[in-house]
């Protein structure tokens, strides 16, 4: 494991997340325990895609284990995508 697969990192590309959530009104409240873990500045939901992507963007070094216990909390999965696809 390393300092990028553990963390969101600063910036404009943020993190690509992938659940199970497929309910809005489920998005919805994932998006707001995201944003409520601290650092986390931005929260965009793509439904359109499975499944569902969430990216995340931050202000400050986040790990990835505080997102996705976030969204464990409403009883749903987070798995970050690969850095770097094949």
């Amino acid at each position: 494991m390393s300092l990028l697969s553990e963390n969101v990192i600063p910036g404009n590309h943020g993190k690509i997340f992938e659940t199970n959530a497929t309910e809005h009104q489920d998005l919805v409240k994932i998006k707001e325990s995201i944003l409520n873990v601290s650092g986390v500045s931005d929260v965009i939901i793509d439904e359109e895609k499975f499944p569902t992507e969430i990216t995340v963007h931050t202000a400050d070094l986040v790990s990835v284990v505080e997102i996705q216990e976030a969204v464990k909390n409403h009883g749903f999965h987070a798995l970050p995508k690969t850095l770097f696809g094949l």
